[in-house]
C-alpha cells in the first residue's frame, strides 16, 4: 500500500511561494527576450539576464527559459543573416552600379583625351608647318624690310610735317597778297575817281 505524504502547510507555502516567483521571473524574461526583439538588439543569455533581472544559472537551469532565450536566439539569427543578406545585396546593387558610372564617365574621359590629344597633335603640325616656312634667311630679309619701312615712314612724316608748314605759310602769304592787293585796288580806284 502506497502512502502519499500530505506537505506541511509551511512547506507548501514556501514551493507556492518559490512557484509564483519563478513564474514571475519567467515573465519577466519573456517581456526582456520581447524587449530586445523591439529595440533589435542582440539576444544572448547575459543580455536576457541583465534586463530580466535574473541570474545566469536560473536560465540555465529552468528548461522554459533556456528554451525561450534559445529560440528568442535562433530567430534573431535568422533575422540578422536576412538581414546581413539584404544589406550586403543592397551595398553589391550600390557598387555595380557606381563601377558603371564610374566605368562610364572613365570611357567619356578616354575619348575627351584622345580629341584632345588629335588636336594638339595638329596645332603643333601646323606650328612645325610655320616653322618650316620660316627660314632664317627669311626671317632676316622680312626684319630687314620692317625696319626699312620703319625708316621710311618716319621720313614720311617728317616730309609731312615739313610741306604742312609750307602749305600754312603759303595760305598765309596768299591771305597777305589778297590783302595788299585788294588795298591797290582800292588805291587805283580812288585815282581813277580823282582824275
Amino acid at each position: 500500500m502506497k502512502t502519499t505524504t500530505v506537505p506541511e502547510p509551511r512547506t507548501a507555502a514556501a514551493l507556492a511561494a518559490r512557484r509564483r516567483k519563478t513564474e514571475t521571473a519567467l515573465q519577466r524574461v519573456h517581456e526582456a527576450i520581447a524587449r530586445l526583439r523591439r529595440e533589435k538588439a542582440q539576444i544572448s543569455v547575459a543580455a536576457v539576464a541583465r534586463r530580466a533581472d535574473v541570474s545566469r544559472t536560473f536560465l540555465y537551469d529552468n528548461p522554459e527559459a533556456r528554451t525561450a532565450i534559445a529560440s528568442a536566439m535562433v530567430e534573431a539569427g535568422e533575422r540578422l543573416s536576412r538581414t546581413l543578406t539584404e544589406q550586403d545585396d543592397e551595398r553589391e546593387a550600390t557598387w555595380r552600379e557606381r563601377a558603371l558610372n564610374a566605368e562610364d564617365a572613365l570611357k567619356a574621359a578616354q575619348a575627351e583625351i584622345l580629341t584632345q590629344r588629335t588636336r594638339i597633335g595638329e596645332l603643333i603640325g601646323e606650328v612645325r608647318d610655320l616653322q618650316a616656312e620660316w627660314t632664317e634667311e627669311a626671317i632676316q630679309r622680312i626684319t630687314t624690310e620692317n625696319t626699312t619701312l620703319k625708316q621710311r615712314v618716319r621720313q614720311l612724316t617728317a616730309d609731312n610735317r615739313t610741306l604742312d608748314e609750307r602749305l600754312k605759310a603759303a595760305r598765309s602769304n596768299l591771305r597777305f597778297q589778297d590783302r595788299r592787293l585788294a588795298d591797290l585796288e582800292a588805291r587805283l580806284a580812288d585815282t581813277g575817281s580823282a582824275t
